[in-house]
């Protein structure tokens, strides 16, 4: 499904103006994340310390810097194993997502594979997916897919890119007959 950056946008500004967030959802080129990266406030990227760049993703960064932090990745490694996993948007998600998701257990090598989402704090294993490399939904370049074709919810797609060494930021969408729609933003990382 082919997808205009201009239906990209106005999915991306229904998604936060529920939560009152006023955002310009222009592409701004942002440096690469390779040193401790500041994308202005205290949104900044720790290439050496995983922790501290998912809390700045979390908790500083808003929808505009992730959206400069995405558009500014490589694609990546894949990960592999399990990942820990929070919602960093929309607000309220970050709320209600943790006694159900809490990561994601990754089947991967070079060229992907699958996962399944771990699910409630008792670690059950649920939602399966396809992973491999293609273009973004955001910017049609190159991401990891999430592909939730052969779960209950075929219908989502998740997108991901390593933003700093074994620290990934992604989109989860919602591929509709006639539009896509951006669900969450989150982040993954290795326990």
């Amino acid at each position: 499904m082919r997808v205009s950056g201009a239906r990209v946008r106005k999915s991306l500004a229904r998604f936060v103006a529920p939560a009152g967030l006023v955002v310009s959802m222009t592409m701004v080129a942002a440096p690469a994340a390779t040193a401790d990266t500041g994308y202005g406030g205290n949104c900044v990227l720790y290439p050496n310390d995983p922790a501290a760049t998912v809390n700045s993703l979390r908790f500083n960064c808003s929808i505009q810097q992730q959206v400069q932090i995405f558009a500014a990745s490589q694609r990546g490694d894949v990960p592999h194993g399990v990942t820990n996993g929070w919602v960093t948007s929309p607000q309220f998600m970050q709320v209600v997502a943790p006694p159900f998701w809490i990561g994601k257990t990754f089947y991967t090598g070079p060229d992907g594979g699958t996962l399944m989402n771990r699910v409630t704090g008792a670690n059950i294993p649920g939602w399966p997916a396809n992973v491999y490399s293609g273009p973004a939904i955001t910017d049609k370049q190159p991401a990891w897919l999430l592909d939730y074709g052969p779960s209950i919810t075929p219908q989502i797609l998740d997108e991901i890119r390593e933003v700093t060494p074994n620290v990934w930021f992604g989109y989860s969408w919602w591929r509709g007959h006639f539009q896509t729609t951006l669900l969450l933003t989150f982040v993954l990382t290795y326990p």
